[in-house]
């Protein structure tokens, strides 16, 4: 039996962006064309491919689902600022469930996919930072995704060594599905 990964994609940038041109506003720093977005079965597609290459063994039954929540860079300033303590924009947020401390009911535990966490992206960063490294917005928000699920995982990079292994780590994931990210 393999793994199964259900993600809930919500593509808040694409969405705002619209809204805002809609009403004749500007409202995000600079205007992305995000002509190619990622297709939300694509998105799943890769997180099952990442979860079966990882094999967390988290899930008695092999189950996952987590979010991935795509935004601008004030409303990740905001989370940023909330739960991190840094009032300024940054790339991605995870926020791993499995780090809460609340009893899980064992009959729920054997029966229903275990919940990874939240994975917030914000696309204005990443298409400045993939603006940086020579390559495309799909390209940085796949790399920025692979570190959020790593950090969903329990992964972290308090030292140089630990980052050096997670950002192989990343490597690795984009090109079992095509990705590379190699001008970082």
């Amino acid at each position: 039996m393999g793994i199964t990964v259900e993600v809930c994609v919500q593509d808040c940038f694409s969405e705002a962006q619209d809204s805002q041109k809609e009403l004749g506003l500007g409202g995000f720093s600079e205007q992305i064309t995000y002509s190619d977005p990622i297709l939300e079965s694509v998105w799943s597609e890769w997180f099952q491919q990442w979860l079966e290459i990882m094999q967390p063994e988290l899930s008695p039954i092999q189950a996952y689902e987590l979010s991935l929540r795509l935004t601008g860079d004030r409303e990740i300033q905001t989370l940023n600022a909330q739960y991190r303590h840094q009032d300024k924009p940054t790339d991605v947020l995870a926020f791993a469930t499995l780090e809460d401390s609340s009893p899980q009911n064992d009959e729920v535990y054997q029966s229903q996919p275990v919940y990874l966490g939240d994975i917030i992206i914000s696309v204005e960063t990443a298409q400045r930072q993939a603006n940086l490294q020579n390559h495309s917005l799909n390209v940085e928000l796949s790399w920025l995704a692979t570190h959020g699920l790593l950090h969903l995982l329990g992964w972290d990079h308090p030292d140089e060594e630990s980052l050096n292994q997670m950002l192989a780590k990343q490597q690795f994931l984009l090109n079992t599905v095509g990705l590379s990210s190699e001008n970082r």
